[in-house]
């Protein structure tokens, strides 16, 4: 029998980076990053308790009347906006790894999926949050966050200007009272709007517009005072920050009377809500809608392109989130997206809508001086006393309410500055921002974004496929000198651009003692294709006798045409490191034709 011969060294090999393997992932450090609970809960103190209180309870008197509007205007009824904050505070407590940011429902992430909730289920925004996580897991797993980076500020302005728009318009039907149907987007909820105008009632628009004056005050009444002034101030701070539940309440209050009263409901009320906690349950893989029966399947071809783009936008949301509240620290943004997947993940099983990081909520958790994710934990114990205990009160919300209250939160999020600074400064970027904008608001959100990501990224290609050139020449004793420069890095699809511009300069320039300079001072790297077409130009005016220099290329470019033409390039290349400008550059070149005369 025939001993085959083993390879001691590979084997070895193996088995160390094997070793190395499981040693990086089970070493502390490994564990500390993917569970950062394990880094800062040995550390907990008695100091940090209070403060993790205060801002988990201020973070919970806006959490549960946003949950509620968010809901609404998922289209699903309110107690799914508050099952939404439920499991993420705990989630995100075990993984998350900024101290401020609190993972919940958002405008954007219910407007998003409304469209199905609206022609379908609720089944569908459920399974939606189990897709959302699954896919933020998988590219958090995978290290592909660096996926939103190629998403330009313009396009995530454009598109979220177009959400706060299209959530804003939504709202009309309710601030007005009016029957009929919202919309879809904001070209439909506008058209709906003046559709419906003559079925406005009288105290819902009175109410809202009270409101939103109510909401703008108490925001300006405790501008300039914090948590750590003296009484008056922190008083005044608290209210301002307790704006949208003094709002919500004092609605409701109104309403009951109003009910009490006329033994009428004058006002559009939410309503009956679910009582008690959601029930455990795998998400819904096949829902019934009418009599049609869709499978996991179906309900993907349903999704289509959203099921990719909302996890991108709760991605993006949370990360600039974190950098926005990191203080200046590095954000792990692997860790940001695994959290926030394993919040939709987990919350999908307690019938919640997809989540993402909140901006208005985060900001109220760092103001409220919260010391560690300890304070989710406060907020979630909140969110489900309201649950058991409060359903039945949440009936006299008038949606008029909950409208101002999203409306005035959505005109704060329209960065205005950008259409100035960008109309002074850079008019293409203003076009992707307008572009992006114009198509979510009358076509669809996700196909906003989509639309303005593939527009920009056709206009980068365009530019590297057309560089720009300017030629100019200098007039010596000897004839012109007609300089070519090229600039930064030429890639394949730029070759044949390059070529047309040195053999567009020979024609124009035809007279047999001018000289074609391509100058390389400011080129960077180029390769094969544009050098092959660069020789190939080279050869083709030798054979007419004309002259052309290749000037300043960098020795790793000399390097390649060589290679590439080692028969005429010792007659094309002159290398110098010589820095050419003004008046030096008109002296240099009459140096450059005198040595030409003499080769």
């Amino acid at each position: 029998m025939t001993t085959l011969p083993v390879n001691h060294s590979e084997n070895t090999n193996g088995v160390r980076k094997r070793t190395k393997c499981k040693k990086n992932l089970c070493s502390a450090e490994t564990v500390k990053k993917r569970l950062p609970i394990v880094e800062w809960l040995p550390k907990y103190n008695t100091t940090k308790i209070t403060p993790d209180i205060i801002a988990g309870i201020t973070v919970a008197l806006t959490a549960i009347p946003q949950g509620i509007a968010y809901a609404v205007i998922a289209g699903l009824t309110p107690e799914y906006g508050l099952y939404a904050s439920l499991t993420s505070g705990i989630v995100y407590l075990i993984f998350g790894s900024c101290m401020n940011v609190t993972i919940g429902p958002t405008a954007i992430m219910a407007a998003m999926v409304s469209r199905y909730v609206h022609n379908y289920s609720a089944d569908f925004a459920v399974l939606m949050a189990f897709i959302v996580g699954v896919v933020e897991l998988t590219i958090g797993i995978l290290h592909l966050g660096f996926l939103i980076e190629f998403i330009s500020m313009p396009v995530i302005s454009g598109f979220t200007t177009a959400a706060a728009l299209q959530i804003a318009s939504s709202q009309l039907k309710a601030l007005f009272g009016l029957d009929g149907p919202s919309g879809d987007n904001f070209g439909h909820s506008v058209y709906n709007f003046i559709l419906n105008i003559r079925t406005m009632k009288l105290w819902d628009p009175i109410l809202g517009f009270l409101s939103i004056g109510v909401l703008a005050l108490l925001k300006r009444f405790g501008e300039g005072c914090g948590r750590n002034d003296a009484t008056v101030k922190q008083l005044k701070w608290l209210i301002s920050l307790s704006r949208n539940a003094i709002v919500v309440v004092v609605g409701m209050i109104i309403a009951y009377i109003l009910k009490v009263v006329t033994d009428t409901e004058p006002l559009i009320l939410i309503g009956e809500i679910g009582e008690g906690l959601p029930k455990v349950t795998l998400p819904p893989f096949t829902t019934t809608v009418g009599n049609e029966t869709y499978s996991f399947v179906d309900m993907l071809q349903v999704y289509g392109i959203q099921s990719i783009i909302i996890p991108l936008v709760a991605i993006l949301q949370t990360i600039a989130i974190c950098k926005a509240f990191s203080g200046g620290k590095p954000v792990d943004a692997t860790q940001e997206i695994i959290a926030v997947g394993l919040c939709n993940i987990i919350g999908s099983f307690v019938r919640s809508m997809p989540i993402t990081g909140s901006f208005t909520r985060t900001a109220l958790n760092h103001a409220s001086g919260v010391q560690t994710p300890a304070g989710g934990i406060v907020t979630c114990l909140i969110i489900l006393l309201a649950l058991s205990l409060l359903t039945s009160t949440f009936y006299f919300i008038p949606k008029a309410s909950l409208a101002a209250l999203i409306m005035t939160a959505m005109f704060s999020m329209i960065e205005f500055a950008i259409f100035g600074r960008l109309w002074r400064n850079n008019k293409l970027e203003l076009f992707f921002l307008l572009v992006t904008m114009l198509v979510g608001m009358f076509v669809g959100l996700e196909y906003g974004i989509l639309v303005g990501i593939i527009v920009e990224a056709a206009t980068l290609l365009y530019l590297t496929a057309r560089p720009k050139i300017d030629i100019n020449t200098v007039s010596t004793d000897k004839g012109q000198i007609v300089r070519i420069p090229l600039n930064g890095r030429l890639s394949y699809c730029a070759a044949e651009h390059v070529r047309r511009k040195v053999q567009k300069a020979a024609q124009n320039y035809n007279a047999s003692n001018n000289i074609i300079v391509v100058d390389g001072s400011n080129l960077r790297k180029i390769d094969s294709t544009v050098a092959s077409n660069l020789m190939t130009v080279a050869q083709d005016l030798d054979k007419t006798s004309r002259k052309i220099v290749f000037l300043n290329f960098p020795n790793e470019i000399v390097k390649l045409c060589l290679d590439l033409n080692q028969n005429h390039i010792h007659k094309f290349i002159i290398s110098s490191n010589v820095l050419i400008m003004g008046k030096i550059y008109i002296c240099y070149l009459k140096y450059l034709v005198k040595y030409l005369e003499h080769t």
